[in-house]
Protein backbone atom coordinates (compact mmCIF):
# COMPACT_ATOMS: atom_id res chain seq x y z
CA UNK A 1 0.00 0.00 0.00
CA UNK A 2 0.82 3.45 -0.91
CA UNK A 3 0.91 6.00 2.13
CA UNK A 4 -0.90 9.37 1.48
CA UNK A 5 -1.70 12.26 3.21
CA UNK A 6 -3.38 15.57 2.47
CA UNK A 7 -2.82 18.80 3.54
CA UNK A 8 -5.38 21.47 3.14
CA UNK A 9 -8.15 18.59 3.96
CA UNK A 10 -10.75 20.38 5.03
CA UNK A 11 -11.96 22.57 1.84
CA UNK A 12 -14.22 21.02 -1.22
CA UNK A 13 -10.96 20.12 -2.69
CA UNK A 14 -9.58 18.03 -0.50
CA UNK A 15 -12.66 16.17 0.64
CA UNK A 16 -13.15 14.99 -2.51
CA UNK A 17 -9.23 13.99 -2.52
CA UNK A 18 -9.83 12.39 0.51
CA UNK A 19 -13.21 10.23 -0.73
CA UNK A 20 -11.51 8.99 -3.71
CA UNK A 21 -8.49 7.91 -1.50
CA UNK A 22 -10.30 5.89 0.67
CA UNK A 23 -11.63 4.03 -2.03
CA UNK A 24 -8.55 3.52 -3.83
CA UNK A 25 -7.19 -0.27 -3.33
CA UNK A 26 -4.01 0.77 -3.41
CA UNK A 27 -3.81 4.21 -0.91
CA UNK A 28 -3.41 4.30 2.76
CA UNK A 29 -4.61 7.84 4.20
CA UNK A 30 -2.30 8.34 6.90
CA UNK A 31 -2.90 12.05 7.40
CA UNK A 32 -5.09 15.13 6.47
CA UNK A 33 -4.43 18.34 8.05
CA UNK A 34 -6.59 21.25 8.60
CA UNK A 35 -5.28 25.00 10.55
CA UNK A 36 -8.81 25.42 10.97
CA UNK A 37 -10.10 21.63 12.60
CA UNK A 38 -7.44 20.65 13.69
CA UNK A 39 -8.29 17.74 16.52
CA UNK A 40 -11.56 17.30 14.29
CA UNK A 41 -13.06 13.97 12.88
CA UNK A 42 -12.70 14.31 8.98
CA UNK A 43 -16.68 13.72 8.94
CA UNK A 44 -17.41 16.86 10.38
CA UNK A 45 -16.21 18.74 6.86
CA UNK A 46 -17.43 16.05 5.12
CA UNK A 47 -20.59 14.71 6.50
CA UNK A 48 -20.46 12.27 3.26
CA UNK A 49 -17.80 10.47 5.17
CA UNK A 50 -19.25 9.25 8.28
CA UNK A 51 -18.42 5.97 9.18
CA UNK A 52 -16.14 5.97 6.44
CA UNK A 53 -12.74 6.91 8.31
CA UNK A 54 -11.38 7.46 11.50
CA UNK A 55 -8.86 10.24 10.73
CA UNK A 56 -8.83 13.03 12.58
CA UNK A 57 -7.56 16.33 10.90
CA UNK A 58 -4.23 17.48 12.29
CA UNK A 59 -2.36 20.21 12.46
CA UNK A 60 -0.13 20.78 9.37
CA UNK A 61 2.57 21.42 11.65
CA UNK A 62 2.16 17.29 12.70
CA UNK A 63 2.61 16.34 9.35
CA UNK A 64 4.96 12.96 9.25
CA UNK A 65 6.48 11.71 6.53
CA UNK A 66 4.67 9.89 3.77
CA UNK A 67 4.96 8.56 0.33
CA UNK A 68 2.76 10.61 -1.74
CA UNK A 69 1.29 14.11 -0.63
CA UNK A 70 -1.37 16.13 -1.84
CA UNK A 71 -1.59 19.69 -1.15
CA UNK A 72 -4.91 21.23 -1.36
CA UNK A 73 -3.98 24.27 0.13
CA UNK A 74 -5.13 28.01 -0.96
CA UNK A 75 -2.97 29.80 -3.75
CA UNK A 76 0.33 30.70 -2.38
CA UNK A 77 1.06 28.28 0.74
CA UNK A 78 2.49 25.33 -1.63
CA UNK A 79 5.02 28.04 -3.17
CA UNK A 80 6.31 29.38 0.37
CA UNK A 81 6.79 25.54 2.19
CA UNK A 82 7.57 23.71 -0.95
CA UNK A 83 11.16 22.65 0.33
CA UNK A 84 9.48 21.84 3.78
CA UNK A 85 7.01 19.71 1.88
CA UNK A 86 9.67 17.83 -0.65
CA UNK A 87 11.28 16.52 2.12
CA UNK A 88 8.16 14.84 3.62
CA UNK A 89 7.29 12.98 0.69
CA UNK A 90 8.57 11.19 -2.38
CA UNK A 91 5.92 12.78 -5.02
CA UNK A 92 4.28 15.92 -4.37
CA UNK A 93 0.90 16.77 -6.24
CA UNK A 94 0.23 20.45 -5.83
CA UNK A 95 -3.22 20.79 -6.55
CA UNK A 96 -3.39 25.36 -6.22
CA UNK A 97 -2.03 27.57 -9.05
CA UNK A 98 1.46 27.72 -7.65
CA UNK A 99 3.40 25.46 -9.78
CA UNK A 100 1.40 25.09 -12.98
CA UNK A 101 3.02 28.07 -15.17
CA UNK A 102 6.61 27.14 -15.77
CA UNK A 103 7.71 30.62 -17.00
CA UNK A 104 8.69 32.99 -13.96
CA UNK A 105 7.81 36.12 -15.90
CA UNK A 106 4.55 34.93 -17.11
CA UNK A 107 3.74 34.10 -13.53
CA UNK A 108 4.27 37.29 -12.59
CA UNK A 109 2.19 38.36 -15.14
CA UNK A 110 -0.69 36.67 -14.53
CA UNK A 111 -0.35 36.77 -10.92
CA UNK A 112 0.74 40.14 -10.17
CA UNK A 113 3.89 39.34 -8.18
CA UNK A 114 6.81 37.31 -8.25
CA UNK A 115 7.26 33.59 -7.62
CA UNK A 116 8.50 32.89 -4.70
CA UNK A 117 10.69 29.97 -5.39
CA UNK A 118 11.08 30.22 -9.11
CA UNK A 119 13.59 27.73 -9.20
CA UNK A 120 11.10 24.86 -8.51
CA UNK A 121 8.95 25.88 -11.70
CA UNK A 122 10.85 23.59 -13.91
CA UNK A 123 10.64 20.59 -11.89
CA UNK A 124 7.09 20.48 -11.53
CA UNK A 125 4.87 18.63 -14.69
CA UNK A 126 1.45 20.31 -15.68
CA UNK A 127 -0.95 17.27 -14.28
CA UNK A 128 -3.15 16.65 -17.70
CA UNK A 129 -2.54 13.33 -17.87
CA UNK A 130 -4.29 13.72 -21.95
CA UNK A 131 -0.98 16.11 -22.33
CA UNK A 132 1.45 15.07 -20.13
CA UNK A 133 1.27 11.36 -19.65
CA UNK A 134 4.47 9.65 -20.06
CA UNK A 135 6.06 12.68 -18.56
CA UNK A 136 4.25 12.25 -14.98
CA UNK A 137 5.29 8.12 -15.03
CA UNK A 138 8.58 9.68 -14.63
CA UNK A 139 8.46 13.01 -12.34
CA UNK A 140 8.15 13.82 -8.86
CA UNK A 141 6.42 16.43 -8.89
CA UNK A 142 2.70 17.33 -10.37
CA UNK A 143 0.89 20.49 -10.36
CA UNK A 144 -2.67 20.48 -10.44
CA UNK A 145 -5.16 22.10 -13.39
CA UNK A 146 -7.21 24.93 -13.49
CA UNK A 147 -10.59 23.27 -13.73
CA UNK A 148 -11.55 25.98 -16.61
CA UNK A 149 -8.16 25.32 -17.91
CA UNK A 150 -8.97 21.62 -17.77
CA UNK A 151 -12.31 21.37 -19.83
CA UNK A 152 -11.32 23.97 -22.03
CA UNK A 153 -7.82 22.37 -22.85
CA UNK A 154 -10.02 19.06 -23.70
CA UNK A 155 -11.63 20.57 -25.89
CA UNK A 156 -9.73 22.39 -28.03
CA UNK A 157 -6.70 20.12 -28.31
CA UNK A 158 -7.49 18.45 -31.19
CA UNK A 159 -8.00 21.09 -33.21
CA UNK A 160 -4.84 22.98 -32.49
CA UNK A 161 -2.81 20.42 -32.58
CA UNK A 162 -4.04 20.25 -36.53
CA UNK A 163 -3.24 24.11 -36.65
CA UNK A 164 -7.35 24.07 -37.57
CA UNK A 165 -7.44 27.26 -34.91
CA UNK A 166 -7.95 30.50 -36.51
CA UNK A 167 -9.02 32.20 -33.35
CA UNK A 168 -11.23 30.73 -30.39
CA UNK A 169 -13.56 32.22 -28.05
CA UNK A 170 -14.21 30.27 -24.84
CA UNK A 171 -17.48 31.18 -22.72
CA UNK A 172 -16.95 29.19 -19.27
CA UNK A 173 -20.20 28.24 -17.00
CA UNK A 174 -19.29 27.11 -13.75
CA UNK A 175 -20.98 26.27 -10.49
CA UNK A 176 -20.22 27.67 -7.04
CA UNK A 177 -17.79 25.26 -5.65
CA UNK A 178 -14.99 26.65 -7.48
CA UNK A 179 -14.94 29.70 -5.10
CA UNK A 180 -13.73 26.70 -2.53
CA UNK A 181 -15.65 26.53 1.04
CA UNK A 182 -15.00 30.00 2.68
CA UNK A 183 -17.97 32.06 2.45
CA UNK A 184 -17.72 35.29 0.48
CA UNK A 185 -20.01 37.93 -0.45
CA UNK A 186 -20.76 36.68 -3.32
CA UNK A 187 -21.40 33.35 -2.40
CA UNK A 188 -23.72 34.26 0.44
CA UNK A 189 -27.27 32.49 -0.49
CA UNK A 190 -29.39 35.45 -1.20
CA UNK A 191 -26.72 37.11 -3.31
CA UNK A 192 -25.58 33.85 -5.09
CA UNK A 193 -28.77 31.46 -5.32
CA UNK A 194 -30.14 31.71 -9.24
CA UNK A 195 -27.85 33.76 -10.81
CA UNK A 196 -25.99 34.12 -14.04
CA UNK A 197 -23.39 36.42 -13.12
CA UNK A 198 -20.12 36.87 -15.74
CA UNK A 199 -17.59 37.44 -12.76
CA UNK A 200 -14.63 37.62 -14.78
CA UNK A 201 -15.19 38.16 -18.72
CA UNK A 202 -10.89 38.93 -19.47
CA UNK A 203 -7.91 38.46 -17.71
CA UNK A 204 -8.45 35.03 -15.82
CA UNK A 205 -5.37 33.23 -14.95
CA UNK A 206 -6.90 30.12 -15.83
CA UNK A 207 -6.32 31.52 -19.71
CA UNK A 208 -2.23 31.14 -18.76
CA UNK A 209 -2.29 27.94 -18.86
CA UNK A 210 -4.27 27.56 -22.15
CA UNK A 211 -1.80 29.52 -23.74
CA UNK A 212 1.13 27.85 -22.60
CA UNK A 213 -0.60 24.62 -23.29
CA UNK A 214 -1.66 24.80 -26.44
CA UNK A 215 1.55 26.76 -27.27
CA UNK A 216 0.63 30.22 -27.76
CA UNK A 217 2.75 33.21 -27.34
CA UNK A 218 1.13 35.28 -24.04
CA UNK A 219 0.90 38.53 -26.21
CA UNK A 220 -1.31 36.03 -28.80
CA UNK A 221 -4.79 37.70 -29.21
CA UNK A 222 -6.30 34.39 -30.78
CA UNK A 223 -7.76 33.04 -27.66
CA UNK A 224 -10.34 34.83 -25.63
CA UNK A 225 -11.62 33.83 -22.36
CA UNK A 226 -14.94 34.74 -20.41
CA UNK A 227 -16.24 33.24 -17.31
CA UNK A 228 -19.79 33.02 -15.60
CA UNK A 229 -20.72 31.43 -12.36
CA UNK A 230 -24.36 30.02 -12.86
CA UNK A 231 -26.98 28.39 -10.48
CA UNK A 232 -25.17 25.10 -10.14
CA UNK A 233 -22.68 23.68 -7.20
CA UNK A 234 -20.69 21.50 -9.58
CA UNK A 235 -19.59 21.56 -12.89
CA UNK A 236 -18.23 23.43 -15.93
CA UNK A 237 -19.23 23.29 -19.19
CA UNK A 238 -17.31 25.37 -21.81
CA UNK A 239 -18.59 26.82 -24.57
CA UNK A 240 -15.83 27.23 -27.46
CA UNK A 241 -16.53 29.26 -30.23
CA UNK A 242 -13.36 28.42 -32.90
CA UNK A 243 -12.97 30.20 -36.30
CA UNK A 244 -11.25 27.80 -38.20
CA UNK A 245 -8.65 28.59 -40.62
CA UNK A 246 -10.33 26.07 -43.25
CA UNK A 247 -13.67 24.69 -43.44
CA UNK A 248 -14.82 21.47 -42.03
CA UNK A 249 -17.96 19.53 -41.71
CA UNK A 250 -19.56 17.80 -38.79
CA UNK A 251 -18.69 14.58 -40.73
CA UNK A 252 -14.83 15.53 -40.27
CA UNK A 253 -14.54 16.74 -37.31
CA UNK A 254 -16.19 14.18 -35.52
CA UNK A 255 -13.23 11.78 -37.12
CA UNK A 256 -10.64 14.19 -35.70
CA UNK A 257 -11.68 13.94 -32.09
CA UNK A 258 -12.50 10.37 -32.20
CA UNK A 259 -8.69 9.84 -33.87
CA UNK A 260 -7.57 12.19 -30.77
CA UNK A 261 -8.73 10.70 -28.21
CA UNK A 262 -10.08 6.92 -28.86
CA UNK A 263 -7.94 5.68 -26.41
CA UNK A 264 -8.34 7.93 -23.46
CA UNK A 265 -10.02 6.49 -20.60
CA UNK A 266 -11.92 9.87 -19.63
CA UNK A 267 -13.05 11.65 -22.33
CA UNK A 268 -15.96 10.69 -23.93
CA UNK A 269 -17.71 12.20 -27.23
CA UNK A 270 -21.38 13.04 -27.08
CA UNK A 271 -22.64 12.77 -30.53
CA UNK A 272 -26.14 12.28 -29.96
CA UNK A 273 -28.81 13.39 -32.55
CA UNK A 274 -31.88 13.43 -31.02
CA UNK A 275 -33.00 13.73 -26.94
CA UNK A 276 -32.26 16.02 -24.42
CA UNK A 277 -28.68 14.78 -23.81
CA UNK A 278 -27.61 15.79 -27.54
CA UNK A 279 -24.45 18.01 -25.68
CA UNK A 280 -22.19 17.74 -22.75
CA UNK A 281 -24.33 18.61 -19.58
CA UNK A 282 -22.27 18.91 -16.24
CA UNK A 283 -25.10 17.52 -14.31
CA UNK A 284 -24.83 13.73 -15.26
CA UNK A 285 -20.95 14.19 -14.12
CA UNK A 286 -21.02 14.73 -10.66
CA UNK A 287 -18.80 12.83 -8.65
CA UNK A 288 -16.96 11.53 -12.04
CA UNK A 289 -13.33 11.82 -13.53
CA UNK A 290 -15.39 11.94 -17.09
CA UNK A 291 -14.96 14.82 -19.53
CA UNK A 292 -17.86 14.54 -22.22
CA UNK A 293 -16.89 16.58 -25.29
CA UNK A 294 -19.25 17.32 -28.26
CA UNK A 295 -19.41 19.65 -31.62
CA UNK A 296 -21.08 21.39 -34.41
CA UNK A 297 -20.52 23.27 -37.16
CA UNK A 298 -21.95 25.97 -38.89
CA UNK A 299 -23.92 25.41 -42.05
CA UNK A 300 -20.87 27.57 -44.01
CA UNK A 301 -17.81 25.41 -42.55
CA UNK A 302 -15.87 28.35 -41.25
CA UNK A 303 -17.03 27.89 -37.39
CA UNK A 304 -16.70 24.75 -34.89
CA UNK A 305 -18.34 25.09 -31.87
CA UNK A 306 -17.03 22.60 -29.21
CA UNK A 307 -18.69 21.97 -25.73
CA UNK A 308 -17.05 20.86 -22.96
CA UNK A 309 -18.13 19.46 -19.48
CA UNK A 310 -16.74 18.33 -16.19
CA UNK A 311 -17.27 18.01 -12.71
CA UNK A 312 -14.93 21.07 -11.78
CA UNK A 313 -14.06 19.35 -7.91
CA UNK A 314 -13.60 15.71 -10.35
CA UNK A 315 -12.09 16.13 -13.51
CA UNK A 316 -11.48 19.85 -12.88
CA UNK A 317 -9.08 18.87 -9.82
CA UNK A 318 -9.60 16.32 -7.23
CA UNK A 319 -10.06 13.52 -9.67
CA UNK A 320 -7.20 14.42 -12.25
CA UNK A 321 -5.30 14.29 -9.55
CA UNK A 322 -5.90 10.93 -8.31
CA UNK A 323 -5.26 10.20 -12.37
CA UNK A 324 -2.12 11.59 -12.01
CA UNK A 325 -0.94 10.12 -8.89
CA UNK A 326 -1.46 6.45 -10.41
CA UNK A 327 0.88 7.37 -13.44
CA UNK A 328 3.41 8.55 -11.12
CA UNK A 329 2.89 5.91 -8.62
CA UNK A 330 2.60 2.71 -11.58
CA UNK A 331 -0.81 2.28 -11.02
CA UNK A 332 -3.61 1.32 -13.57
CA UNK A 333 -4.31 4.96 -14.58
CA UNK A 334 -8.24 4.42 -14.18
CA UNK A 335 -7.83 3.18 -10.63
CA UNK A 336 -10.51 4.61 -8.01
CA UNK A 337 -11.93 6.51 -10.57
CA UNK A 338 -14.72 4.28 -11.81
CA UNK A 339 -17.62 5.89 -10.64
CA UNK A 340 -19.42 7.39 -13.75
CA UNK A 341 -21.66 10.61 -12.28
CA UNK A 342 -25.51 10.35 -11.35
CA UNK A 343 -28.54 10.21 -13.13
CA UNK A 344 -30.83 12.07 -12.31
CA UNK A 345 -29.50 14.18 -9.78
Amino acid sequence: MIRAAIVGASGYVGGELLRLLLGHPSIDVTQITSESRAGQPAHLAHPNLRDRTTLRFCAPNELDSTDMLFLATPHGVASRRIDEFAQKADRIVDLSADFRLHDPECYARWYGHEHPCRDWLSRFVYGLPEIHREELRHTRYASGVGCNASVSLLALLPLYRRDLVRETIVDIKVGSSEGGSRPTIGSHHPERAGVVRTFRPTGHRHQAELLQELGLPTEAHRLHLTVTSVGIVRGALATCHCLLTKPLDLLELRRLYRTAYHEEPFIRLVQARSGVHRFPEPKILSGSNYCDIGFAVDPLGVRAVVVGAIDNLMKGAAGTAVQTMNLMCGLPETEGLEHPGLHPL
